[in-house]
């Protein structure tokens, strides 16, 4: 029989069947990739797609001018077999082999469609389609060494119970299903990934909402220093006179402001570089504007800050100048003084000269 029907296309696909009781859900029949090839019959004319894994036959369909395939993802494509009553699907390792395949489907269609209108005219009026696909007249034996190239044991294809011809489902509605493990491998690890990027992000946002508060409470910190500050120079400027403690304690004050100052930009750093994260983060919408309000409140809070540290600097100048101003009176005082107790010496002398002349 290898003689008479021979493979004249091979490749390597997945096989799937449509659920007979759903019509929807794809059952796999092989549980790996098979050897899924065309056969032409010469003596009957007709072309064939057969695949056998291990000697059962999982595809035996007849090639005809009314059936189409439909590719209905870039690796996965489809048929009606009304004959056969059910839909095979077949899930390939690439696009191109998809391609060539249903390349050529569709050439044997048409040389099946060429095929048929060269038969006599009666027999086309007369046969009917469960003739056409009784298998006495269709089915030749084939063995798996013709196909996969195995042994020599001979494959009965398993004849479908029901020969009515029925419509060919919609191949829209038929459902998609993964061609290989190596797929259900794949989206499994990135479903791993996922998880573990949302386990991630959940727990930068629960760090980062720990931080907001604590930074609330070191602000906080901030404003009863910046208070104590305020005060200081008050009291700084009661003493004004005190001119080497004033510089001793303004240079203090303006280590504090540094330290103040630096900090502060630390914290707006860390604020950037969250605000960064969190925006990097789609799915995380939600949490990431509460994290977003919780951030712009504090930026208000740093500014209000800033404000007030401005205000402590502007202070500080206003002192300065106060200084200089007392110093400046000083000087007058002393000149003033000096004048005076030249002008007493002065008397002094004259008087002592008026004593001495007398």
């Amino acid at each position: 029989y290898s003689s008479i029907e021979q493979p004249i296309f091979s490749t390597r696909a997945h096989v799937f069947q449509i659920d007979p009781s759903t019509k929807k859900n794809w059952v796999p029949t092989s549980k790996h990739a098979v050897t899924v090839s065309y056969f032409f019959d010469s003596t009957r004319n007709v072309y064939r797609i057969i695949s056998l894994d291990g000697s059962k036959a999982i595809i035996n369909s007849t090639i005809t001018p009314n059936m189409t395939f439909t590719k209905t993802s870039q690796k996965f494509g489809q048929w009606a077999d009304s004959r056969a009553n059910t839909v095979y699907g077949l899930g390939f390792s690439s696009e191109n082999h998809l391609v060539k395949f249903a390349d050529k489907f569709a050439e044997f269609k048409e040389a099946a469609r060429l095929a048929k209108e060269k038969s006599q005219e009666k027999m086309e009026l007369t046969s009917t389609p469960s003739q056409e696909s009784a298998p006495g007249d269709l089915l030749s034996p084939l063995t798996s060494e013709s196909i996969n190239g195995t042994d020599d044991e001979r494959v009965t294809p398993d004849t479908p119970q029901h020969t009515e011809p029925r419509a060919e489902p919609s191949q829209n509605a038929l459902p998609f299903s993964h061609s290989s493990s190596s797929i259900n491998k794949h989206w499994e690890a990135e479903l791993a990934a996922l998880k573990g990027n949302n386990a991630k992000l959940t727990a930068a946002l629960l760090e980062s909402t720990a931080n907001v508060k604590q930074w609330k409470q070191q602000l906080a910190a901030y404003q009863e220093e910046a208070e104590r500050l305020h005060k200081r120079v008050t009291e700084l400027e009661c003493v004004s006179g005190q001119t080497t403690v004033i510089k001793s304690q303004k240079t203090e004050l303006n280590q504090t402001i540094e330290e103040l100052e630096l900090a502060l930009k630390a914290k707006e750093e860390e604020l950037e570089r969250l605000k960064a994260e969190v925006e990097s983060a789609n799915d995380f919408q939600s949490q990431k504007d509460l994290l977003t309000d919780k951030l712009q409140d504090t930026e208000a809070r740093n500014q209000v800050l800033e404000a007030q540290l401005s205000d402590l600097e502007q202070r500080l100048e206003s002192s300065q100048l106060e200084r200089e101003a007392f110093r400046k009176s000083l000087r007058s005082l002393l000149e003033l003084l000096d004048s005076k107790i030249f002008e007493l010496t002065e008397l002094r002398d004259t008087l002592a000269k008026l004593l001495e002349g007398s």
